[in-house]
């Protein structure tokens, strides 16, 4: 439309609250959210050299963090906020909540803003089944899943219905949570057996998975409870001073991870030297790179989380919106009859004279 004609443009921004996410993954189910998700972000992975990269920012305070995600190709942008607080919990809120913008490049329009907290959630479960599709054992049965707070039935679920994980061995040292994920997986075919600590939970497992909350340097995994074969699913380590693995566990094995920049700040390869060897998930997948190499290896998978995963997540949820017309419009854009007449949006408010601005009252009070 010719902007001279002066007829108002409207900016369609589309809205995805929880309650939409939810109601696509229930019209969908949660097994096909999860195969599109791993589907759309394995052919984002796959044109890795188109995108504009970048390491998240983040802003750290002595109870968590606060970071932001950007990414972009030629056509689209997204960003994510995102807070880590893992004290939350104890004033009734969330460890991690989330929200994102999807935007056109051409123009700049934001096309969708979208809760990202429980599409977060399924994301990083789809990431880890992508890597371990590519560096696990095809035929893995058995999973630790060792931290079962928010992130754990995502897990779960995921590697239940693409890997074939017919057996969950679970721990938390906070035994309500382990009760709450035992709960919630009931309705399931997985066994799910709970164990007294993260060395019971990794005895006999084919995959480990760590995805514990605390923003501390710990060693949940030694070199002691990792066996020939096995796959290490790495997730709670995200940020600098946080860490999951011994050093001695990274030494075990070929190490992959999402970005390398990020990674080496935020994983748990921050504890090893510059030089320490590792592999971007994008070679294995686009076969530049060798992933598992026999049945014996043991594989790790650094996770700390990217943004191109977001990318994908937000580009698959509003495809998914579209189809089943779910979601709202956002009037987040001011519609104007003259794009260059921004002030026209405030309506007709009334202009003060010179002697009814607050500066003249300050300077001459009655």
């Amino acid at each position: 439309m010719n902007f001279l004609t002066r007829t108002t443009r409207h900016i369609h921004t589309a809205f995805l609250s929880p309650q939409h996410v939810a109601e696509i993954v229930q019209t969908r189910g949660l097994a096909n959210i999860f195969a599109g998700m791993v589907e759309a972000m394995r052919a984002d992975f796959l044109r890795w050299s188109e995108f504009d990269k970048t390491a998240r920012v983040a802003s750290h305070s002595a109870n968590g963090v606060i970071e932001l995600m950007p990414i972009a190709d030629a056509k689209t942008y997204t960003f994510k906020y995102v807070n880590g607080h893992p004290g939350n919990t104890l004033r009734g809120l969330s460890t991690v909540m989330a929200f994102g913008v999807l935007a056109d490049v051409d123009t700049g329009t934001p096309l969708l803003v979208s809760e990202l907290t429980l599409t977060t959630a399924l994301r990083t479960a789809a990431t880890s089944v992508m890597a371990a599709q590519a560096l696990a054992r095809p035929d893995s049965r058995v999973m630790a899943l060792i931290g079962n707070g928010s992130q754990s039935e995502f897990q779960a679920l995921a590697f239940h219905y693409l890997m074939g994980i017919e057996e969950l061995r679970l721990y938390d040292i906070d035994e309500a949570a382990t009760a709450k994920l035992m709960r919630n997986l009931a309705g399931t075919t997985l066994r799910l057996v709970k164990c007294s600590s993260a060395a019971d939970a990794a005895r006999g497992a084919d995959i480990i998975t760590t995805v514990t909350a605390d923003k501390t340097q710990a060693t949940i995994i030694t070199p002691g409870m990792v066996t020939p074969g096995m796959h290490i699913n790495g997730v709670g380590g995200d940020c600098p001073g946080k860490t999951e693995l011994h050093a001695d566990v990274l030494r075990m094995g070929p190490v992959f991870v999402e970005y390398a920049p990020q990674s080496r700040v935020e994983g748990d390869v921050q504890q090893m030297p510059a030089d320490f060897p590792v592999t971007e998930l994008w070679q294995v997948l686009n076969g530049t790179a060798d992933g598992r190499c026999s049945a014996e290896q043991v594989t790790v998978f650094d996770s700390v989380g990217f943004a191109l995963e977001d990318y994908s997540a937000l580009r698959f949820m509003r495809e998914q919106s579209i189809a089943l017309g779910i979601g709202e419009p956002l009037p987040l854009i001011p519609a104007l009859a003259d794009p260059k007449d921004l002030f026209s949006a405030l309506g007709t408010p009334v202009i003060a004279t010179p002697q009814q601005t607050p500066q003249a009252r300050k300077n001459h009070p009655a």
